[in-house]
């Protein structure tokens, strides 16, 4: 989750929440790509979460890449929460799964790049701790009674909240990994239709990176677990966004929507104010009840934004939030697919005529219907292994469109990167069913097997 945001003065017209969003607009040659991941560590001797604070703990991973490899520290009080470095973040999720936040980058040969290199620091700390890491979308023993809190503020208060808006949200805070990409938009209509794009097509996504088929020790009948609890979380917040779809959606129109989404606190002097359940237009009009009188800052309003959890997110750019945390090859996939089918017109075009004539009961049925099955879902006539097939070509189109060379111009494009996800169409099989398939086969039901053979 976000690190608090900071700067920015008091809003004195509405109109500034609208335009604070549209100050995200930017010409093409501008467009970057930003790829985050979070997975979970965990002790090598125990196969427990790691905690907090000790010798070996999250807290040592962050001092670790701090002191060896000069990240900057984010503090909350008196404690290490983060690190910074270079446009790109470190942060904690709830249960101490760690986060990288990259920088924004022109090409996926870049955030690629990034990626590994984080992991290759991650690992060198983890190993000489007795720590390791593994991308899954769910855990897959821990018990909500396992994990640790994370030293924050902003938790403490979402955990008691989440149980009186919701049945799953505290399995999402302490017990799933996600990647995700923020892409850019250059006008309001191209946010329009790339964000649409991207509400549509969240459960081709869920259903290609699907990799929670297991919970509480045992399958759980989904191939996404993680997919499957953000449909109980709490209604206010998230969901596929049906007015997205209607006439005249714009900025002005999801600044209604997040302006009715209940507030979770506000942020001042290194400390969270609870202001749960509260009402960002009352604080509009100086009536928050958490501060009485004052108004908010921009930077209250920016902080409001990273509460909402759609499964496809407006900021000053759109968030990619339906994948399930995975291995290396598929952190490296999740921006080639998305880019690949909104960075370039033609694809973009493509893509929005696959979604076009679906109705709400459509998309709903399709993330619902990704969550169970994954590649083999098939709801309202659509096969999702053929969708995910027409996809993958517009999306390799859309590379080979933008023509990104890497490594010193020896790879011509960014088309490679597709290659785990084409391997998953030509086989039917997400992780998630390699996982099962291991599990009921070579692994005998010993869950505990995954953590020495999928780690990074």
């Amino acid at each position: 989750m976000s690190i608090p945001q900071s700067g920015g003065g008091p809003i004195e017209s509405r109109d500034q929440l609208a335009e604070y969003l549209e100050s995200g607009c930017k010409p093409v040659e501008d467009w970057r790509i930003g790829t985050e991941h979070e997975k979970f560590g965990y002790c090598k001797d125990t196969l427990r979460p790691l905690p907090y604070d000790g010798p070996r703990s999250i807290k040592a991973m962050l001092e670790g890449l701090r002191d060896r490899y000069g990240w900057q520290p984010v503090m909350e009080g008196d404690n290490l929460i983060g690190l910074t470095q270079g446009g790109a973040n470190i942060s904690l999720e709830p249960g101490g799964q760690l986060e990288l936040s990259g920088a924004p980058l022109e090409t996926i040969h870049q955030t690629c790049d990034e990626v590994n290199e984080h992991l290759r620091e991650v690992k060198s700390i983890a190993d000489e701790i007795g720590a390791g890491f593994i991308g899954l979308g769910a855990a897959p023993i821990w018990t909500h009674d396992d994990m640790p809190m994370m030293p924050k503020g902003r938790y403490r208060l979402m955990t008691g909240y989440m149980g009186k808006v919701g049945t799953h949200g505290t399995q999402m805070m302490y017990r799933t990994c996600t990647v995700q990409v923020n892409l850019d938009f250059a006008s309001e209509a191209d946010m329009v239709k790339k964000l649409r794009v991207a509400l549509a097509l969240q459960p081709l996504a869920t259903a290609l990176f699907a990799n929670s088929p297991f919970f509480e020790g045992k399958p759980n009948g989904h191939k996404s677990w993680r997919s499957r609890i953000w449909r109980s979380l709490d209604d206010a917040r998230t969901g596929t966004l049906p007015f997205v779809f209607e006439d005249g959606f714009g900025f002005e129109r999801y600044v209604d929507y997040a302006l009715d989404v209940p507030m979770y606190f506000v942020y001042r002097d290194g400390k969270y104010i609870d202001a749960l359940g509260q009402s960002f237009r009352d604080f509009l009009d100086g009536k928050l009840p958490a501060l009485p009188g004052e108004v908010p800052t921009l930077s209250d309003w920016a902080d409001h934004l990273t509460t909402i959890f759609p499964e496809a997110r407006l900021k000053k750019y759109i968030e990619m939030r339906g994948a399930d945390g995975g291995q290396w090859r598929r952190l490296c996939a999740l921006p080639a697919l998305w880019v690949g089918l909104l960075y370039d017109q033609s694809s973009l075009d493509a893509a929005w005529d696959l979604v076009r004539d679906w109705d709400l009961e459509t998309r709903e049925a399709l993330r619902v219907a990704a969550s169970v099955d994954g590649l083999q879902a098939r709801t309202h006539g659509i096969d999702m292994l053929t969708l995910a097939k027409q996809a993958l070509e517009i999306a390799e189109a859309g590379l080979v469109a933008r023509g990104k060379p890497g490594s010193g111009g020896m790879v011509p494009d960014e088309t490679h990167f597709l290659n785990a996800l084409k391997d998953s169409v030509e086989t039917g099989q997400t992780p998630a069913d390699e996982l099962l398939t291991r599990y009921h086969g070579d692994w005998h039901g010993d869950l505990t097997r995954i953590y020495a053979e999928y780690s990074y």
